[in-house]
């Protein structure tokens, strides 16, 4: 798999995982629970795995970001 296509992935999990704290934060609702059958269930608790794995991995981001903005700027 291109790095690039999995960075788009994890990115996007991400951002359902922020969504989801979100929703959990303002309106004391988790959707992921809800949707897979409660916290514990291990459908969500794999999808609450799989979110957390592509935010550590999405840490890998700032340096890339970084080298890009170092190369553009000589």
């Amino acid at each position: 798999m291109r790095t690039r296509t999995f960075d788009y992935f994890a990115l996007t999990l991400v951002i359902i995982g922020a969504l989801n704290w979100g929703l959990i934060g303002f309106f004391q609702f988790d959707l992921i629970a809800s949707l897979f059958g409660g916290m514990t269930s291990w459908l969500s608790r794999i999808i609450y795995a799989v979110v957390g794995i592509c935010g550590i991995y999405c840490l890998s981001l700032y340096g890339r970001v970084y080298d890009d903005d170092y190369r553009t700027s000589d």
